[in-house]
């Protein structure tokens, strides 16, 4: 019911009335059943505009510390992202990737939509960076159509840092499911979930425009605090 309210009522409205979607492919989601909608994520609201345009509710995984902060500003936060279907997860180590992993499992044998961002961070600088290979896992192991989506003007709208998105039409890409058939059933598990990740990010490449660099954005981001510091 929170979802319904935050969707339909609060967040959903403004949304649209501010930003006017434009929308590309929005059919290639399913009316039903379960699927996962790969994204790139230039931006912190990515998962909102997302939400909003889909006609069915699209969960997400969010850092568990985003649930927990103190005072009025933590619960608005919590009510925010609870409200946009996002689940709390915990981050930083293997147990924590595979307990996510599992949680989206759960949400796929639901039938629902898990929305699910293969770089794994934000990248710092607006490009497209190396997929992590739990989503490629995610889809063969549960079968899920795997769907790109290419979010082409979010990181001018609200780059890293700002807190005031600007108010522009926002432009989004849908493609067609990959073929997982390639994939499926390989004794290399390992190498076919990285080929069909690096597929994805093809894919996501060539529906958004981003440069792409070949190694992961947390990477990059280390690097940069390591220069500054």
């Amino acid at each position: 019911m929170l979802y319904s309210v935050f969707k339909h009522l609060l967040v959903g409205p403004p949304l649209r009335l501010l930003f006017r979607p434009d929308v590309e492919g929005l059919d290639h989601i399913p009316a039903c059943g379960p699927a996962i909608l790969a994204g790139n994520h230039p931006s912190f609201s990515d998962s909102a505009f997302l939400g909003v345009v889909a006609r069915r509710k699209v969960v997400f995984l969010a850092k568990a510390e985003y649930f927990a902060g103190p005072g009025v500003k933590g619960f608005l936060v919590r009510q925010l992202m609870s409200g946009a279907g996002n689940i709390p997860v915990e981050r930083g180590h293997g147990r924590a990737a595979l307990a996510s992993l599992d949680v989206a499992k759960r949400v796929l044998a639901a039938g629902q939509l898990f929305g699910i961002y293969p770089e794994g961070t934000r990248p710092p600088d607006g490009r497209l960076y190396r997929g992590k290979t739990g989503v490629a896992r995610l889809a063969l192991e549960t079968g899920a159509p795997l769907i790109p989506v290419a979010m082409l003007n979010t990181y001018e709208i609200q780059p890293p840092g700002t807190v005031v998105p600007k108010i522009r039409q926002v432009r989004i890409r849908i493609g067609a499911p990959l073929d997982l058939a390639p994939y499926r059933g390989r004794p290399d598990r390992r190498a076919a979930e990285r080929e069909l990740t690096d597929e994805l990010m093809r894919r996501l490449q060539g529906l958004s425009g981003q440069e792409y660099v070949p190694i992961y954005a947390q990477q990059a981001k280390d690097r940069a605090a390591s220069a500054e510091g």
